[in-house]
């Protein structure tokens, strides 16, 4: 586990239970946190641009969603295609079944005619066994910033294996933040109403409801540095005294000096020359750059 290695980690992938969704959708409406609007004005403003980008010729393809989550910025698309009447059907790709059926339902309720093919499963799964079951065209959408969370090797290898399972002519569209002024991006990360400090710490509440831990909330403080030479956002909770917790269901007793951390979550910033070079590293072509008005966020399209 994670709390008995030095520095002490937990992966972030733990921040989405119940309470943890419910914080992140106050975050993305929060001032500082530009990353949602960012992405949401870029998918506004040009889904014409990318609706001919998806089909020049006119076929039809298939739009898969990895992490597909309630689908709020991919309903932009989703109402425009279906507007045009365009020739796809829609896979949002989720490990939450829960998540999964409720944008199901909504977008049955919004778009009652469009083909949908949800998929309970990971990543490469999904995509393996679409690719066994139809030749279609396939548009990969990875929104969101999501790829900001892969360290360098780790995003590399991801587009890799994305590269292995598409066919020539398929494409792969990523959010990805930008750098930008280093001001800017720490502001996003200590929201003034101590949002994402609420939504770090709901890790120690989940772990004490889950595993019968004793983490006293109140004992650990929220701390967030931008390093602009590697574009790291790095997330940590910090224990504000010597103490030691106990977790009851893994029968462990994990011990802090004052002022120890926690890693929780990193955030990588990109330079348009990283993701082109990720581009390139991975087999594929980058042929669409899409960014808001301030520059803040792009929406990349590569294909294979």
């Amino acid at each position: 586990m994670g709390l008995q290695t030095t520095p002490k980690r937990l992966s972030s992938r733990f921040f989405y239970d119940a309470e943890g969704s419910r914080l992140f959708q106050e975050i993305m409406h929060a001032p500082e946190y530009y990353l949602t609007r960012s992405e949401y004005e870029i998918l506004n403003t040009y889904k014409e641009d990318f609706l001919k980008q998806f089909t020049p010729d006119g076929r039809p393809f298939e739009l898969v969603e990895l992490g597909a989550g309630d689908g709020l910025k991919t309903k932009i698309l989703l109402g425009f295609f279906a507007d045009k009447n365009a020739n796809f059907a829609y896979t949002p790709v989720d490990i939450s079944v829960d998540a999964l059926e409720d944008l199901v339902v909504d977008v049955r309720q919004k778009w009652p005619d469009l083909r949908l093919n949800p998929r309970h499963d990971d990543y490469f799964n999904a995509l393996q066994q679409l690719s066994e079951e139809s030749d279609a065209r396939r548009v990969v959408l990875f929104l969101g910033s999501n790829i900001g969370n892969f360290t360098p090797d780790a995003a590399l290898d991801f587009y890799q294996q994305l590269h292995d399972r598409l066919q020539p002519g398929d494409l792969v569209l990523t959010g990805f933040d930008l750098q930008k002024h280093p001001a800017i991006i720490h502001a996003a990360y200590n929201d003034q109403q101590g949002l994402t400090r609420a939504f770090n710490l709901n890790l120690l509440r989940r772990i004490n409801r889950e595993l019968d831990a004793d983490f006293n909330l109140s004992a650990f403080d929220h701390y967030e540095v931008y390093n602009p030479e590697t574009g790291e956002a790095r997330s940590y909770l910090v224990s504000q005294k010597a103490q030691t917790v106990q977790i009851g269901a893994l029968d462990m007793k994990v011990s802090f000096e004052y002022g120890e951390i926690i890693h929780t979550e990193i955030s990588r910033k990109f330079t348009r020359a990283q993701i082109e070079n990720l581009a390139q590293q991975a087999g594929f072509s980058l042929i669409g750059w899409f960014t808001d008005s301030n520059g803040y966020f792009a929406d990349v399209v590569f294909e294979r």
